[in-house]
């Protein structure tokens, strides 16, 4: 099928709902529009891979897709934390990639709660669900994802990273200031001054980057709309004020979302380049 074009079928079906057809077909969130033919699929081959049900915060049972080596050993934790569509099949498809990297990923959907968003066609729901979803919720969703993988016997449990996209890789810089035991982070374009709600005030990564202690990875975009570059150049410096390693790498014609290999932003060479450096970045502090 040609991901590219909406069906012709049946002239009954809106053009969102056309698009909404394909991107449901191959389990993709439904707002991205149409999957593009270029959408990385990794296979289970030599993996263990499936969904469980996990107490997230306040005990609530949430959805979190893992996928981990099969063979004998014990792997380091990755949690993948998703773009603002919630857990479809992107994010699977990266857990699987870091599984065949030799991790134990762990990818929790955020928004299970809601009912879910990869279904969802209407952005401005989106965007007002994910916005208006507490931090402190959020952060311990992720936090039950991690706890629930380091009980696993493949699991190292002294070994902790977390990556995230778009507003996941903001998320994952907050979760890096907030649970201690992470020993590398990696976000992808993820926002910096945007403030997430929560209680008793909203909170933002650069509210709280000076309780960031484990090395951290920066990949943006050089022309980013919404995250300027001397947003990323004010959280290296924080990082940096307070002897974290950090590392920051600026694709200067890649737009945002430029690993997003289902969806018009992506750009190959930034997004295999970005790949070879984060996976660099947890076999360096996480090993594998």
């Amino acid at each position: 099928m040609d991901h590219d074009a909406a069906p012709t079928s049946s002239p009954s079906l809106s053009r969102r709902e056309a698009l909404a057809v394909l991107a449901a077909a191959g389990g993709y969130a439904l707002a991205a529009g149409p999957v593009l033919g270029q959408a990385i699929k990794t296979d289970t081959q030599g993996l263990v891979d499936g969904t469980v049900t996990v107490a997230g915060a306040e005990g609530t049972p949430i959805p979190v897709y893992e996928a981990y080596p099969a063979a004998a050993g014990e792997f380091p934790v990755v949690l993948v934390v998703s773009e603002v569509f919630g857990l479809h099949e992107y994010i699977r498809d990266v857990a699987r990639r870091f599984a065949k990297a030799g991790y134990y990923a762990v990818a929790p959907e955020l928004f299970s709660r809601e009912g879910g968003l990869a279904q969802v066609t209407d952005m401005d729901k989106i965007r007002d669900t994910v916005m208006n979803a507490p931090l402190s919720r959020l952060l311990g969703d992720m936090r039950a994802a991690v706890e629930y993988a380091r009980k696993q016997p493949a699991a190292r449990t002294d070994r902790v990273g977390v990556t995230g996209f778009c507003w996941g890789g903001g998320m994952a810089l907050g979760f890096a200031a907030m649970y201690p035991d992470t020993a590398a982070v990696v976000s992808w374009y993820g926002a910096i001054t945007r403030p997430q709600k929560n209680e008793p005030k909203p909170v933002a990564v650069i509210d709280v980057a000076d309780q960031i202690r484990c090395p951290a990875l920066l990949l943006y975009s050089g022309i980013d709309q919404g995250i300027p570059v001397s947003d990323v150049e004010k959280l290296e410096g924080v990082l940096k004020a307070h002897g974290v390693p950090v590392e920051k790498v600026i694709y200067a014609d890649a737009p945002h979302g430029f690993h997003a290999d289902y969806r018009p932003t992506y750009r190959e060479a930034a997004a295999r380049d970005g790949w070879a450096r984060c996976l660099a970045w947890f076999q360096k502090y996480l090993g594998a």
